[in-house]
């Protein structure tokens, strides 16, 4: 099974990637977690990659889920190319790896998106202010509806989050604590009754008034 994160910069991806794992692992599987390229790129290289540099980059991402599915029963994939696609075309209006990257987003079995609702936080490098968070995940959902996939977007903060990505998972019975449960069942009828009543909608704000309010 191949799971992907998918979000705008601070949404907590990685944190819920590690979270996710560690959870399905207790649980007997044996998981897998596909970093982000782009980051340890840019952290390695001490900048933003050029517009020449982009699609090997991309490339690298998905080899590296690839890599991580030929020894794991999950694999968990901390972004895919489509992220950097779109970086790419904020940054140089080069919309070149759009084709590759939505062609790779059916080789995942669930496709999650990091809502908006958690703080931002600035990190040194590539984060220059919580104002472009919105139209990242405006052009995610844009894309993903181009695509014609089905994704999940994910609210709450810590074992919330978690939660909300069990539900999404089908996985909310598995779940090591029985403490949250109460709050899990909440999230998962919420969460329902949005997919009944909305499910077209893609709307953020509409969005976040709702599942905010239910941590």
């Amino acid at each position: 099974m191949r799971i992907a994160l998918l979000g705008a910069e601070s949404t907590g991806k990685t944190t819920l990637a590690a979270e996710l794992a560690a959870h399905l692992r207790r649980n007997g599987g044996t998981v897998a977690v596909a970093d982000e390229v782009l980051r340890q790129w840019c952290t390695r290289s001490q900048r933003m990659p050029r517009p020449e540099e982009q699609m090997a980059i991309a490339q690298e991402q998905e080899r590296r889920v690839d890599l991580a599915a030929a020894c794991a029963d999950v694999v968990i994939a901390d972004t895919t190319s489509l992220m950097v696609a779109i970086y790419s075309g904020m940054l140089f209006e080069d919309g070149s790896l759009y084709r590759f990257a939505l062609a790779q987003l059916n080789r995942y079995d669930h496709l999650l998106l990091t809502g908006l609702d958690l703080p931002w936080v600035a990190d040194g490098l590539q984060r220059e202010g919580p104002q472009g968070r919105e139209a990242v995940d405006a052009l995610i959902r844009s894309a993903l509806a181009r695509a014609d996939v089905r994704y999940q977007v994910i609210y709450g903060r810590s074992d919330e989050r978690l939660a909300s990505a069990l539900v999404a998972l089908g996985r909310l019975g598995h779940t090591a604590t029985a403490d949250a449960a109460e709050t899990k069942d909440s999230a998962a009828a919420a969460a329902g009754a949005w997919n009944l009543s909305c499910e077209k909608c893609g709307d953020a704000r509409c969005e976040r008034r709702l599942f905010t309010g239910l941590f």
